[in-house]
């Protein structure tokens, strides 16, 4: 591994200090290739907080463009960026928080093919869309991969993430959570949010992969975590793997 500078370690001191993570830990992360794909409420402070965290690499996709109606909770964007595209928005600001950070900005949608020609080179994919339909796809290409991948929700007033390691036979895929769920109605542009709700929930996405990378905790795949805004509460189920999954299953 290489040696961080004098002022990475400046930097990066208060992570340094963390005996869990110590220079080893740093080092992981700034080696690490991470893609992010969605740059709205959840992508935004997964993006920050990764880039502030030195994450060596990041990787944003993203089609859609910073809309007035974003700002209430897409902090990675502000006024000026209206009408821009949200992966252009979010890396300015990644490098104006962190210059270390080498930042890639794909405006474009993510489909199965595409994926699987992009995650090989990959570490870790956080799923911050609030598609179904690019979910299936990304499971379909981590599985062939063999990437792992953090997804996570908020709408209303709940939120959820848990995180998939197709490296993992024991580990449970995104279809064996959801085996047929539909994007309809899933949306914040349908049923509203919180604003500090994707905070936390992306904030939390951030955690379970900068633990992934530096090897930090408990990281065991296949845990669906939920938490209730209103009520402050967090629960947590394991996730079965499903032995008759059409996605999974068939890859044994």
């Amino acid at each position: 591994m290489e040696t961080l500078s004098d002022q990475q370690l400046l930097r990066y001191s208060r992570h340094i200090l963390l005996p869990e993570m110590d220079i080893e830990g740093q080092q992981a992360l700034l080696q690490a290739r991470v893609m992010i794909i969605g740059l709205g409420g959840l992508g935004s402070p997964v993006a920050l907080y990764l880039a502030a965290s030195g994450i060596g690499q990041l990787l944003l996709v993203d089609d859609d463009q910073v809309e007035l109606s974003n700002l209430q909770r897409q902090i990675a964007h502000a006024d000026a960026d209206v009408g821009r595209a949200k992966v252009d928005s979010a890396a300015a600001h990644i490098q104006a928080l962190n210059p270390d950070c080498q930042v890639t900005a794909i405006q474009r949608r993510a489909d199965k093919t595409w994926l699987q020609s992009q995650l090989g080179m990959i570490d870790v994919v956080l799923d911050c869309t609030d598609n179904a339909d690019i979910r299936y796809q990304l499971n379909q290409a981590s599985l062939a991969t063999k990437t792992p991948w953090i997804s996570a929700a908020a709408t209303g007033t709940q939120g959820q993430w848990i995180w998939f390691d197709p490296t993992d036979n024991n580990s449970p895929c995104y279809r064996c959570l959801y085996p047929n769920l539909t994007t309809s109605g899933l949306s914040c542009a349908d049923s509203g949010v919180l604003a500090p709700l994707v905070g936390v929930i992306g904030s939390l996405q951030a955690l379970e992969a900068l633990k992934f990378i530096a090897n930090l905790g408990d990281t065991r795949p296949g845990r669906l975590k939920t938490f209730d805004a209103l009520a402050g509460e967090q629960r947590s189920w394991e996730l079965p793997k499903n032995p008759q999954c059409p996605d999974c299953s068939r890859l044994e």
